[in-house]
C-alpha cells in the first residue's frame, strides 16, 4: 500500500467521530454514519472527499496540481479527488478536516429537528 493511502486513512480515522467502513468494496470514512471521504480511487493514486461546489473551486484554484473534480455528475456536485502522492501532509489534512467538517455539521444540525420531529409523534 502506498505511503499515500496510509496516510489518507490514519489522518482520516483521526478526525473526531470518525469510522473506517466500506462502500462498494472500497475503504470509506465516515462521521455520524454518512460518507466524508473514500479511497475509491485508490488504483489510480486518488482520495476522494465529499466537498461544496465552492470548496471545490477553491482547492482547485489553490492546488490544480493536488485537487481535481471526480468525472460527471458527483464532480459537479463537489466530490473531488485528492493526487494522494502529491499532497503533502498539511494539504491532505486540511481537505480531510474541510470534508469531515462539511459532514459533521450537515448531521448536528439534522439531530435537533429529528428530535423535535420525534417529540411531536410522541405527543400525538
Amino acid at each position: 500500500m502506498s505511503a499515500g493511502v496510509e496516510l489518507f486513512r490514519r489522518i482520516a480515522c483521526g478526525l473526531p467521530g470518525a469510522e473506517e467502513s466500506a462502500h462498494m468494496g472500497n475503504p470509506d470514512f465516515r462521521v455520524g454514519g454518512r460518507i466524508f471521504a473514500t479511497l475509491s480511487g485508490q488504483a489510480r493514486g486518488r482520495g476522494v472527499l465529499k466537498l461544496t461546489v465552492e470548496q471545490q473551486a477553491e482547492f482547485l484554484a489553490e492546488l490544480p496540481e493536488v485537487f481535481e473534480p471526480v468525472q460527471g455528475g458527483w464532480g459537479r456536485m463537489g466530490m473531488t479527488y485528492i493526487v494522494l502522492e502529491r499532497a503533502d501532509e498539511q494539504t491532505m489534512r486540511g481537505a480531510l478536516t474541510t470534508a469531515h467538517r462539511n459532514v459533521a455539521e450537515k448531521q448536528a444540525a439534522k439531530k435537533p429537528k429529528a428530535a423535535a420531529k420525534r417529540a411531536t409523534k410522541r405527543r400525538a
